[in-house]
């Protein structure tokens, strides 16, 4: 059982490092979104854009496939980013607009 320490540890450890990869390139994309939410207000575009949206959970759906990671999971995850990034514009648009 003790064995399995060492290798336990530098697999947590690679977790972690892939952890904070996620968190920041998330926080670089979510910059992105931002500047797209801005764009929209000021040409009064709505937050959200089903056709992208449905072309984007197409694509990283295959791109799951093409890893090994299941396409659900894959959609339920973007259709979590995407969400937030409504949230955002609809706040952007809103904050403009007073």
């Amino acid at each position: 059982m003790t064995s399995a320490l060492p290798e336990l540890e530098r697999l947590r450890a690679s977790i972690d490092n892939m952890d904070a990869i996620l968190l920041h390139t998330l926080a670089e994309r979510f910059k992105l979104t931002q500047q797209v939410g801005v764009l929209k207000a000021e040409h009064d575009l709505p937050p959200s854009d089903k056709a992208r949206e449905g072309r984007q959970i197409e694509r990283l759906q295959r791109l799951a496939r093409e890893s090994g990671l299941d396409p659900t999971f894959a959609e339920k995850f973007l259709n979590f980013i995407v969400a937030e990034v409504i949230r955002h514009h609809e706040k952007i648009r809103d904050g403009q607009q007073s």
